[in-house]
């Protein structure tokens, strides 16, 4: 995969303007902060979306909230129930519908507080990546308290976004994520998986198939941190050390097992050769032997984004718990 954040030599080949995105929105009792997301994505500078919402079962002012925001603005906005099993499952229930269609797609959580340029943003890289290649821009976050406090940014990650680094890693969270057609194609293909987390997926499947890959450093959203967040902010080494210590726990090795089946059943057109070699190397790094998964784990090249993440994979690896 090329250096994705070398775009300024690359001549955009779509109007940003002209380009609709579907807003992918998952909600469950979500009132309480759903007003300010729905504004948020209102006061965008690029106004050429619509919205997709999936329902899975609030008991809160949810729906009516929605209803009104349909009733008020011009772009569409549609409401369907979801499939009730997770917002992992919902987020993916949308992203893999062939019927929804559009030029690309936004995830988006229902608490969260876009800046105003966040899908322009993201457009002003997508463009310039070909119609037919799938392209996956994503980014850092503001993070903010429940009370809108902000407090910092998430992890600034430098290194390259490979398919080395998707199998142990998620590089950007999905309320950053927007992509194009070709990858959209390639989660419909995918169908129905059973993966853990639907944006380390999203970018597992664009770099399997050797797509373009864009961390923005620059936050385009604020994030809002719950007590219950599945990750949460990463931020401050206690924040890294809990995760360090999930990791030794057999949690990631876990989440290994799930996403390692999901990209084994896979067609084999979706994988990059080299990728799949990548794959079974790493598969064969989490079974062997001491000697030969150390082998195993340095011939496959992962790697995850910080100096501690790759302290703890090794020490994974050893204890076996990748």
């Amino acid at each position: 995969m090329a250096d994705k954040n070398e775009v300024a030599t690359i001549v955009p080949h779509g109007n940003i303007d002209a380009a609709q995105i579907a807003i992918l929105m998952c909600t469950k009792d979500g009132a309480a902060f759903l007003g300010q997301q729905l504004k948020s994505i209102a006061d965008q500078t690029h106004t050429n979306w619509v919205l997709l919402v999936s329902d899975d079962g609030s008991h809160d002012e949810t729906r009516e909230i929605l209803r009104h925001f349909a009733e008020t603005h011009h772009q569409t906005t549609t409401i369907r129930n979801g499939p009730g099993k997770g917002a992992c499952v919902n987020f993916l229930s949308l992203a893999i519908d062939p019927t929804i269609d559009a030029d690309y797609f936004a995830f988006s959580d229902q608490d969260d507080i876009w800046h105003q340029d966040k899908l322009r943003r993201a457009l002003t890289w997508l463009v310039t990546v070909p119609s037919d290649v799938p392209g996956l821009y994503c980014g850092r976050t503001e993070l903010m308290s429940i009370d809108e406090r902000s407090y910092g940014f998430s992890p600034l990650f430098t290194r390259p976004p490979t398919f080395r680094n998707a199998l142990v890693q998620t590089l950007g969270g999905g309320n950053t994520m927007v992509f194009n057609r070709a990858a959209k194609k390639i989660l419909e293909a995918a169908a129905t998986v059973e993966v853990v987390l639907h944006d380390w997926w999203m970018y597992q499947l664009v770099s399997a198939a050797d797509g373009m890959v864009h961390y923005d450093p620059q936050p385009g959203l604020k994030y809002r941190q719950h007590p219950d967040n599945l990750f949460g902010s990463n931020l401050g080494w206690r924040a890294r050390l809990i995760r360090l210590r999930m990791m030794l726990s057999g949690h990631f090795h876990d989440w290994n097992d799930t996403n390692i089946a999901a990209l084994r059943r896979l067609p084999a057109y979706l994988i990059a050769p080299r990728n799949r070699e990548v794959l079974e190397l790493f598969a064969k790094a989490r079974s062997a032997s001491l000697l030969k998964r150390l082998h195993y784990l340095r011939q496959s090249g992962i790697y995850r984004q910080t100096l501690l993440g790759n302290l703890g994979l090794l020490a994974a690896a050893i204890l076996k718990r990748i």
